[in-house]
């Protein structure tokens, strides 16, 4: 699978599993200074960030809004 500009370009020909692996800043737009910020949150890998309560719970929030229009 390609993964475009969903993460650095680094990352591009990694796996999924890889690239959970990894640390948020692997992610497009994310530096190093998000993960600090997000370690301190018990962030620490891309599959953590998508595991997060509060991410999921924001992301189920839009998914609700995308059917009021």
């Amino acid at each position: 699978m390609k993964f475009g500009k969903l993460v650095d370009k680094a990352w591009e020909d990694k796996t999924a599993s890889e690239i959970l692996a990894a640390p948020p800043s692997a992610l497009e737009g994310l530096t190093e200074k998000h993960d600090e910020q997000l370690a301190a949150l018990g962030i620490k890998t891309i599959a953590d960030l998508g595991k997060w309560k509060y991410a999921k719970r924001a992301a189920a929030l839009v998914d609700l809004a995308d059917t009021d229009k």
